[in-house]
């Protein structure tokens, strides 16, 4: 199948750091003007300014197929028997993909991914849907999930000898649980070409990083792409960022303290309110580098990274949140879907943006206190914006290609954040265009060189 032009330019690029060696600390001091502010800086740049064709569509001479895909085998997401299978044959896998599903959610929910991604990237991929983090085991906290999941991807490339290269495809919390993951996963190339993963501790006790860097590996491969489908990246507090709460400031300001009662330890950590009020609550830690890991550098040793974001109708995962944009960034999407993706609007290229960011100042600490003891609406807002701006200041210092996804013309559109990776083939079809996206832009960087995906 000819590639589509829409992905003729390749998304993967090296980010681009400050030289400070401090840049992503977690800084104690006054909490100063918020860097990217400016429309020149922001991460909604257009891609045109960059000389890449993101915007165009596909070529006319190619055409969705739009077919189903065929009957998975019945044998356990699970087990290892299917990778031995490929790996004793003449064609030996190289290129491991990780699916990472959500919450309260399990391997079954990527059989239609799973069997169309098969089809389209052929047997140099080995297509693994994890299994360690099924049903109630997502509610034990982001940090929990990442690890298993760590030591599930161990698992797989020990069994198979001849992986080379890997990715990450993650739906909703799988995300989060993919983010931390990788950074578990992540060994740092000194200067002199060994691996090491040491991380530098500040004199004074306080949360100290070392610079992030495009090198390195993901356990023990090359990292290739990192896509999210509609992931809370900087968690759902905040307004409309939970948008079942529909922007009500009553319903948001009671959903943090409830959380937990429903989605357990998971739950704190999305609003933001888990740990004591003077430690940096774990998504904002997830946007650095820290002593808990290397979580920046981790998501920098990518070739690519995308965000797949629902625009509207996604009652669970906000666009603002999925997408990595401040409020003010969110332009009206075109109506119109990219030839031969139905639904997939809009591709914008954000490249690296040097910050400050993040950081976890006095007054922050102050307003987690205050949203942990005493709700209010007031509090609430200040601080989710505190925290927002310094999470989207740490992620962005990597470049993301964003793709907004919207089905407003679909037939069941209030199905969004289960259309967007077809949970289920016949009531979620409508993202079929979707993951033929998917596959494509992972095609397109299997095909790319390193030494090219790294210079756009």
């Amino acid at each position: 199948m000819a590639m589509a032009s829409l992905i003729q330019a390749g998304c993967g690029y090296s980010p681009i750091f400050s030289n400070n060696s401090n840049n992503c600390s977690f800084r104690t001091g006054s909490f100063g003007p918020f860097g990217c502010s400016s429309p020149s800086s922001s991460c909604t740049c257009s891609s045109s300014s960059h000389n890449l064709d993101f915007r165009s569509g596909t070529n006319n001479n190619w055409k969705h197929q739009g077919h189903r895909a065929q009957a998975m085998s019945t044998a356990p997401q699970g087990n290892f028997a299917s990778s031995k299978s490929i790996s004793n044959g003449k064609n030996e896998p190289d290129h491991l993909l990780v699916l990472v599903h959500g919450i309260l959610a399990s391997p079954s929910d990527w059989t239609y991914v799973e069997a169309e991604l098969k089809r389209r990237l052929g047997r140099n991929f080995l297509i693994y849907a994890s299994s360690c983090n099924t049903y109630t085991k997502t509610l034990t906290g982001v940090d929990g999930a990442g690890k298993r999941l760590a030591d599930e991807v161990l698992q797989v490339v020990k069994k198979t000898e001849s992986l080379k290269k890997i990715s990450f495809l993650a739906h909703s919390l799988g995300g989060l649980f993919a983010r931390y993951a990788v950074a578990v996963l992540y060994t740092e190339n000194d200067s002199s070409g060994t691996q090491s993963d040491k991380v530098t501790d500040s004199s004074e006790g306080n949360l100290q990083t070392s610079r992030p860097s495009r090198r390195g590996t993901i356990a023990g491969l090359e990292a290739v792409s990192f896509i999210t489908l509609a992931t809370p990246h900087l968690g759902v507090r905040g307004r409309k960022q939970l948008p079942f709460l529909l922007g009500v400031p009553i319903l948001e300001k009671l959903a943090p303290p409830i959380a937990p009662f429903f989605v357990g330890r998971t739950g704190k950590q999305l609003f933001l309110t888990d740990g004591k009020p003077n430690r940096p609550p774990l998504l904002l830690r997830m946007a650095s580098d820290c002593e808990d890991g290397k979580f920046l550098s981790a998501l920098g040793a990518f070739r690519c990274r995308i965000a797949y974001a629902n625009v509207s109708y996604d009652h669970m995962v906000g666009w603002r949140t999925s997408s990595i944009r401040r409020e003010k960034e969110l332009v009206k999407p075109p109506l119109r879907s990219l030839d031969g993706y139905k639904h997939v609007v809009d591709v914008d290229y954000c490249p690296p943006v040097s910050s400050d960011g993040p950081s976890f100042p006095p007054e922050a600490a102050k307003a987690k206190e205050a949203a942990q003891n005493a709700p209010n609406v007031q509090n609430t807002v200040e601080y989710h914006e505190l925290m927002e701006e310094e999470m989207i200041q740490g992620l962005q210092k990597v470049g993301w290609k964003k793709v907004d996804v919207s089905f407003h013309s679909a037939l069941w559109p209030f199905f969004a954040h289960n259309n967007i990776h077809v949970k289920n083939e016949w009531f979620h079809n409508a993202g079929a265009g979707v993951v033929a996206h998917v596959a494509d832009s992972l095609k397109q960087q299997e095909s790319s060189s390193p030494f090219i995906s790294a210079s756009l």
